[in-house]
């Protein structure tokens, strides 16, 4: 049997590669289970969320928003709850898609929004609950299915607080105390179960009575608009004409008060002036009585027609006075 060299160098290739191959797969598992290190020891955590750390199922501690470690694989597990998030609950309809216009879905919600109010009346109700995380923990490990039990409380409180009003409060001007008195009823209850929301606003969107009654209705409705239109108009013209009567009669009276006053001040000052003039008189009696005698003459003599100057010694003077009168008239 003669010598083939190549017999040598044979078996040690089938050597050689089985060890190159064990040596790659060896790597790649290393690979594998740094990458998974790596992965299940860092973790980050939005602006908006806070990372709640459970070790062995057991809460561990919460983190905020940033980069952060912890332990690997399955002993550690990290829940991120949206703490700076406002999240919305709609009762009575379903938004589809929101927008400009936005898109509702179509469908039966009769069941969560047609109430019976306090005077056994029906009504339609649809409404929004806004509400945030204000404790994670609380959030994650004291309620089971923490928004279903939210819709739960917000249509058992809405309920109470519509069947203790009638239908027109509801409708018009009750809608905004409905609102706050069911938000304070929501978060007695959410506080008293420990669930760790906050709610934020209970609004009101829309309130309708059934379309089965909306005729008649909307027929009432447009009566009680006129007689309220009635009413005002009433008030108007009322309160145009008692005014201007109350100031016509106010007038009046200070118009008399003045005039009063006037007679008052008029007789005080002749009475003042009588008296100062029989206090001159009674100083010096004949300039007084001289001066009294000048002053009537000169009122007086401006309306006479005829005036005669006599001498006092004159005698006779009357029947030539007589004829004067007899022959001027004829």
């Amino acid at each position: 049997m003669e010598f083939d060299p190549e017999m040598l160098v044979r078996p040690r290739k089938r050597l050689e590669i089985p060890a190159l191959r064990g040596d790659l797969a060896r790597w790649v598992v290393i690979g594998i289970v740094a990458i998974i290190l790596l992965s299940t020891t860092f973790y980050s955590v939005a602006t908006d969320e806070v990372g709640v750390v459970k070790r062995l199922g057991a809460y561990a501690r919460t983190v905020q928003p940033g980069l952060h470690l912890k332990l690997p694989f399955a002993l550690e597990k990290v829940h991120k709850v949206r703490v700076r998030y406002v999240f919305k609950e709609e009762f009575g309809f379903a938004t589809e898609r929101p927008g400009i216009r936005t898109v509702y879905r179509r469908g039966d919600f009769s069941g969560e929004s047609l109430m019976l109010t306090g005077d056994l009346n029906a009504a339609v109700v649809e409404w929004i609950v806004q509400y945030r995380i204000s404790d994670p923990v609380k959030y994650l490990f004291k309620v089971r299915e923490v928004p279903e039990t939210l819709r739960d409380v917000s249509e058992a409180a809405t309920r109470r607080i519509v069947g203790d009003r009638s239908v027109t409060e509801v409708l018009t001007v009750g809608r905004r105390e409905v609102a706050d008195e069911t938000q304070q009823i929501m978060q007695a209850i959410l506080d008293e179960y420990e669930t760790g929301i906050q709610i934020v606003t209970v609004n009101l969107k829309d309130v309708n009575p059934p379309d089965q009654v909306k005729p008649s209705f909307n027929e009432v409705n447009e009566a009680k608009q006129e007689k309220e239109r009635l009413i005002n108009e009433a008030w108007a013209e009322y309160n145009k004409a008692i005014p201007a009567a109350e100031g016509e009669a106010q007038r009046m009276i200070r118009d008399a008060e003045g005039y009063a006053l006037a007679r008052v001040n008029r007789a005080q000052g002749d009475a003042e002036r009588f008296v100062a003039v029989w206090r001159e008189y009674s100083q010096a009696k004949d300039v007084t009585k001289r001066r009294l005698y000048l002053e009537t003459l000169t009122d007086v003599l401006p309306g006479i027609k005829n005036k005669y100057i006599v001498d006092p010694e004159l005698e006779n003077l009357i029947p030539l006075l007589q004829l004067q009168q007899k022959g001027g008239g004829e």
